[in-house]
């Protein structure tokens, strides 16, 4: 009984420690939190609240995520109607990327 209460323990924490998130990942999520929320699901799960809006867990099987880098530095031209222009400072796309890469 204590074995399986000790793997059970060992278990959540080591799931716990593979889900933290590199300090760069960190402000890409928060990025992306803040400013695509509300279209995009940016988790591991979950449906867009915006239809029209993937999400970001599948943006790999289209684009090479580091090819990303060159639009959100110059500017996302719209995806959707509904989406607003953004343009980044280096240090968040990076960041982005960063976060992105662990959806993958």
């Amino acid at each position: 009984m204590i074995r399986v209460m000790l793997g059970a323990v060992a278990l959540v924490v080591g799931m716990g420690a593979a889900q933290a998130l590199e300090p760069d990942e960190q402000r890409g999520l928060t990025f992306v939190k803040t400013n695509c929320a509300m279209c995009h699901a940016i988790g591991k799960y979950g449906d867009s609240p915006l239809p029209l809006a993937p999400p970001f867990r599948t943006l790999h099987e289209f684009y090479p995520i580091d090819s990303l880098q060159e639009a959100l530095a110059e500017g996302i031209v719209t995806g959707h109607p509904s989406m607003p222009q953004f343009e980044l400072e280096p240090d968040q796309v990076e960041d982005v990327i960063a976060y992105l890469k662990t959806l993958e």
